[in-house]
């Protein structure tokens, strides 16, 4: 339908890197994360969290400089095949794919979840598949559009996050933060760490948003921190003030006893009551904290997707973009048949750990990139550098692997499930490379 590939529009300001950055990760604050309490307690999810803090510090300043020294769609996948070959390559950009196409469903369930509250006679999935739809009828529409909306939602969905913690930490006691604090043992800590990742999922998507944005490395550097700095503050607030009003049980299991997504509106319930006005307005500012990290992962894995295809290494048809809206219209519509199909299997959880596979993998290639690159372009311009070098990629790398092998123990069956895709995904593209060298 669309068969003009050509360059994306540059239009992105440092603001509106912000508002995708931010939003890209924001619901994982909403929901999600209180399920690691459910595997290591308090003290189990906090020190997982304070690891994965760090490495999402020394990970972010050395993605940046990838990404400003490399202003390409691709991200991931286009600094692997520079730095480290087609193949490394190839893998990069798979994981990332993966990243950013299974971590949109279990947002879209939350968002049906959410809006059920108000609609009880409509099911779940219908919402779900309505939010799907309308995402990507926006961001095929525009990136300009998609841009200040992002902007807009994530901006009233850090304000919620700012209104929670003011309406609940003045009736939080702190000793709930000890209470059953390990109820796992140290192997608790390690179960938890998918769910303190999914506090920062999503990050990394701000390099594909390189090549559409003005002045490329500047605005992409002053994008990294700033969001960098916003998520680390919003986080820190949530957990203490959530865990605080009255243990970790109360923000991981309903009255009924059944696992609850909603960690945030089970805390204010505990302060305000279901009817009043505070607990109303949390849940609709929940579902714009859902709504802006369910359109930005869309917007990443739409460029993700199209830079395989811009390059061949996945179809074709993926590479082609609207020749009216200059999107990624082919790869936004594939992504959103696999993310309803992800949606029917009912698993949030497992969603998130498939998703936190692709992450790591990405994190560990990427960190290896930086190091080959530095050595192999020593002359490339690099208007951003990473401080204190080598030592933040290593850093990033060593927690990372660490993580990804921990998930990987404590989710067999899915690292499998992974390990699969990658694999069959990887034989079919060295054949199709086989057999473009042939000569007919």
């Amino acid at each position: 339908m669309f068969n003009k590939p050509t360059e994306l529009k540059r239009i992105l300001t440092p603001m509106m890197v912000w508002g995708l950055g931010v939003g890209y990760v924001i619901s994982g604050n909403y929901f999600g994360w209180n399920l690691g309490l459910a595997q290591g307690g308090t003290l189990g999810l906090a020190i997982a969290t304070a690891f994965v803090i760090v490495m999402y510090v020394t990970f972010t300043f050395s993605y940046a400089e990838l990404a400003c020294a490399i202003p390409k769609a691709g991200g991931a996948f286009e600094y692997a095949t520079r730095s480290l070959g087609e193949d490394a390559g190839f893998i990069a950009g798979m994981a990332q794919n993966i990243e950013f196409i299974f971590a949109p469903p279990a947002i879209a369930f939350a968002i049906g979840s959410y809006l059920n509250l108000f609609f009880p006679t409509i099911p779940v999935i219908a919402f779900s598949i309505a939010a799907y739809m309308a995402f990507t009828a926006l961001n095929s529409y525009g990136i300009q559009a998609a841009a200040i909306f992002e902007l807009v939602v994530t901006t009233v969905a850090v304000a919620g996050l700012l209104f929670f913690t003011m309406m609940v930490s003045p009736h939080a006691d702190f000793n709930n933060l000890s209470h059953n604090a390990l109820p796992h043992g140290v192997q608790g800590i390690f179960a938890a760490v998918p769910f303190a990742i999914w506090f920062f999922l999503g990050i990394e998507g701000i390099a594909n948003l390189a090549e559409e944005a003005k002045d490329p490395r500047r605005t992409m550097s002053i994008g990294f921190l700033s969001v960098l700095f916003t998520l680390i503050v919003v986080c820190l607030l949530t957990f203490t003030s959530a865990v605080g009003i009255g243990g970790w049980e109360a923000i991981v299991y309903r009255p009924d006893g059944v696992t609850s997504d909603s960690p945030l509106p089970l805390a204010m319930q505990q302060v305000s009551g279901t009817e009043s006005w505070p607990y109303q307005l949390l849940i609709i500012v929940g579902l714009f904290g859902l709504m802006a990290s369910f359109n930005g992962l869309m917007l990443a894995a739409g460029r993700s997707c199209f830079e395989f295809g811009r390059n061949k290494v996945g179809s074709a048809f993926l590479g082609k973009i609207h020749p009216r809206f200059k999107t990624p219209a082919n790869a936004l519509g594939v992504n959103m048949c696999i993310g309803i199909l992800a949606l029917f299997t009912g698993r949030t959880a497992e969603v998130i750990t498939i998703s936190v596979f692709g992450a790591l993998t990405l994190y560990c290639i990427s960190m290896l990139s930086v190091i080959t690159l530095r050595r192999k372009e020593p002359g490339l311009e690099r208007p951003f550098r990473v401080p204190l070098y080598p030592y933040f990629p290593i850093i990033a790398f060593a927690i990372a692997l660490t993580a990804l092998l921990a998930v990987a123990i404590y989710n067999f069956a899915l690292c499998a499930l992974y390990l699969l895709i990658i694999g069959v995904c990887f034989g079919i593209f060295k054949l199709r490379k086989k057999s473009d060298r042939t000569p007919s």
